[in-house]
């Protein structure tokens, strides 16, 4: 049974890497004896974080990526089968935050959509077509409890943040069942794909903002960087070969209260 929860030796893509979510993901993922590679458009910051894991005997390389241009997608893809000659996974993890609130210029709602949207289905789809010609593979996408419950705007209330701008909840809702569809399309090829949604991340957000959210989870705080790994790597292994098209809370039970 231990081994059906092993990675080890898979080629896996995880876009992002040096963010909130990603350098976790990239700690979790590498440890397990994959070759990773990670992707986005800083590489210079990618390659420290792929510095920081080789220096600990794991094997992660990193690329350039601009998500949302599809030459710049497929032109990835190209590199990592050169490079591997096959593909087993792909964490859709990478997301820009053009959009700062509700106010905000379209042009802003416009290049999240361009990345988060656009460049989600072209990363999907690109590799997915090389996982479906194998007859095997593994898709998990990143998205949010925000594209799965509306804002609690009471959250923010005497703080400094302000409003969360539309687009995150519009796009990572978008991305949930996304993730059906392709988990749907792929399937007859053996290929799966699912969702995790985490929240409540920490990240130094100010009083009264932690106190409110952590009561509103189940486990009384916010997630730290080592939550998300746990999940993904599941997702990634043979351990879940029959779970396809779901999406996965990872809040403390914050969407279940």
């Amino acid at each position: 049974m231990s081994d059906t929860f092993s990675i080890k030796d898979k080629v896996v893509v995880l876009t992002g890497g040096a963010g909130l979510f990603g350098r976790g993901l990239v700690a979790a993922i590498a440890a397990t004896g994959t070759k990773l590679v990670i992707a986005s458009r800083d590489v210079t910051k990618l390659e420290r974080v792929a510095a920081e894991e080789n220096a600990k005997g794991r094997s992660v390389v990193a690329e350039k990526l601009d998500q949302g241009d599809e030459a710049s997608v497929l032109a990835l893809r190209d590199r990592v089968l050169k490079r591997f000659g096959r593909v087993d996974g792909l964490v859709n993890n990478s997301v820009a935050r053009p959009m700062k609130s509700p106010g905000a210029p379209v042009a802003a709602w416009e290049e999240s959509m361009r990345v988060n949207a656009t460049g989600v289905f072209l990363m999907t789809r690109a590799f997915g077509e090389v996982m479906c010609r194998q007859k095997s593979g593994s898709i998990v996408n990143i998205a949010s409890i925000q594209g799965m419950v509306g804002p609690s705007l009471e959250l923010y209330e005497g703080t400094n943040m302000g409003d969360p701008p539309p687009d995150y909840f519009f796009h990572k809702g978008g991305m949930i069942n996304l993730t059906r569809f392709y988990a749907a399309l792929f399937g007859r090829d053996n290929v799966r794909v699912n969702c995790v949604s985490p929240g409540g991340f920490f990240n130094n957000q100010p009083e009264p903002f932690l106190s409110r959210y952590c009561s509103r989870t189940f486990l009384g705080r916010m997630a730290d960087d080592t939550d998300l790994g746990g999940p993904v790597v599941f997702l990634l292994s043979d351990a879940a070969r029959y779970i396809t098209g779901a999406n996965l809370p990872v809040d403390g039970g914050y969407s279940a209260k």
